[in-house]
């Protein structure tokens, strides 16, 4: 099959990462799948534009994988230009498309949904298989993150084209394991089958990950020290994250072999880091950005690994999680600890550590992992690997690939 993958994010993980599509990629063609991915040329949360000489697209193959990158314009954080970014990405899709092959299969994926519905129209143009992976429950999100209410003239709009999309695509694909409930809770099970909605979260490349893991190793004092309890934080440091909910947890853990390990970086990252100083806050160090070949061989030696979260957007839960750290740290194969209580929570399914309903609670449930026999300890770290190899996303692309050769 000659398929292509649209994403507005997807550019190559070294770019930005993102690497559900690339990985879906790499598996695909080993099945003998012709592949191709779409993209904007702005690399998110970035100043990069992949496009720098005014061509209205580029195409070039990293690591065998062929993207297509279409021009837009450069954007910082969440204002008139990224909105003006997504819609560009949409209308330009059909011009760059039309120089393309027709392919036999669209995987087109929200957010955002402009993208995503451009997508599926092109499938049914084509006549050819259209399938629409949601990523983020647009406009739910922006209600669940109070940026408008549901009665908003623009979240009202989202959700008529949204509707439109599970409707007019063959199949659905959601990361969350509740995309029907969602369905359901809309109202909108007379119009969309339960038979088109499938789940296939986010996921982790085993191979990848175990060999950056042999090759690719941190040397860090803390990490090599046995004496020291390492809790292991791998991600942004933005205010959606709520860090600071997290130096709030760490005063209140007593004991001093105990240390609260970050890796990474962002915006709120110098402000946390006085308050670490002013509050002489001695269990938390925080170590900088990493390439993310390195976060195997960070994670691989945490005592507990930390998926922390804030209470913004928690309603978004009920339908499921789908964190892409989550997936790196069940390939550690060590024992998770999370803050963010969610309906169908892979962490509790696989019991691959501790869910918590809040973060206040993450003192004692660290006193409660660290008190554990041998044999307990090592049956959460394997039911983790356990959970990896189910989310590993050679079996994610063949579940991809049931949904895409499904007929009727």
């Amino acid at each position: 099959m000659d398929i292509w993958l649209i994403n507005h994010y997807a550019v190559p993980p070294k770019y930005y990462p993102l690497a559900r599509q690339t990985c879906f990629a790499r598996y695909l063609m080993a099945m003998g799948h012709t592949v191709t991915i779409f993209a904007a040329s702005t690399v998110h949360n970035s100043n990069m534009n992949l496009i720098t000489d005014g061509a209205p697209w580029r195409d070039e193959v990293v690591d065998g994988v062929h993207y297509v990158y279409i021009r837009c314009m450069d954007y910082q954080g969440n204002g008139l230009k990224r909105i003006y970014n997504i819609c560009e990405f949409a209308w330009k899709l059909p011009g760059v498309c039309r120089k393309f092959p027709r392919p036999d299969a669209i995987v087109a994926t929200s957010m955002p949904p402009t993208s995503c519905a451009m997508g599926i129209h092109l499938a049914r143009k084509y006549g050819c298989r259209g399938v629409a992976e949601i990523a983020d429950l647009w406009p739910e999100s922006i209600v669940a993150y109070g940026i408008a209410g549901p009665r908003n003239p623009a979240v009202l709009a989202l959700r008529r084209l949204e509707k439109w999309i599970y409707e007019k695509a063959d199949d659905v694909v959601f990361t969350c394991e509740g995309g029907y409930d969602y369905i359901v809770e809309q109202g909108w099970e007379g119009r969309i089958p339960r038979a088109k909605i499938h789940y296939i979260n986010n996921g982790v490349d085993l191979a990848v990950f175990d060999e950056n893991r042999a090759r690719y190793t941190v040397q860090d004092p803390d990490l090599e020290d046995p004496s020291v309890f390492k809790v292991v934080y791998t991600g942004s440091i933005r205010k959606v994250n709520h860090l600071g909910l997290l130096l709030d947890a760490a005063k209140e853990v007593t004991d001093p072999r105990v240390k609260f390990l970050i890796w990474g970086d962002g915006d709120q990252r110098a402000a946390l880091e006085q308050r670490v100083r002013e509050e002489e806050i001695s269990n938390v160090v925080f170590k900088g950005k990493v390439e993310k070949k390195y976060i195997p061989s960070i994670v691989s030696r945490a005592d507990i690994n930390l998926i922390h979260g804030g209470d913004q957007g928690k309603e978004l839960f009920r339908f499921g999680i789908s964190p892409n750290k989550m997936f790196d740290c069940f390939a550690a194969g060590r024992p998770i600890l999370m803050d963010l209580p969610a309906k169908y929570n892979p962490v509790e399914q696989f019991q691959a550590g501790i869910c918590l309903s809040s973060v206040s609670e993450i003192p004692a449930a660290i006193r409660q992992i660290q008190v554990l026999s041998p044999q307990a300890y090592e049956s959460l770290c394997g039911n983790a690997r356990k959970a990896a190899a189910r989310f590993d996303f050679r079996v994610l692309t063949q579940e991809l690939m049931e949904i895409l050769e499904k007929r009727g």
